[in-house]
């Protein structure tokens, strides 16, 4: 396992797969851990080398940071849907 982690497109092919996921049960629950494995390749690409320990860590760092700011930033969004505040068959 630890032979495959260290490859970086092996990153990339989680992030895949676990954007799938987020596809198929949306609530940018694992959007975050999709863009931390998307993060985690290019750490890896640029720091070869590291234990599975620390790449796992680091990954869990980056996915839950990934996480807060996607909730931040879709907090921020509004569905646009009106507030009624006068039933129309009222007089």
């Amino acid at each position: 396992m630890a032979a495959y982690l260290s490859l970086w497109w092996m990153w990339i092919c989680i992030a895949l797969v676990v954007g799938l996921i987020e596809l198929l049960a949306p609530g940018f629950i694992f959007l975050g851990f999709a863009l931390g494995a998307l993060v985690m390749a290019a750490v890896v690409y640029v720091v070869p080398g590291l234990s599975v320990p620390v790449m796992l860590a680091l990954f869990a760092i980056l996915s839950l940071l990934a996480w807060i700011v996607l909730r931040q930033l879709f907090k921020r969004q509004s569905s646009g849907a009106r507030i009624v505040t006068r039933d129309i068959n009222e007089n």
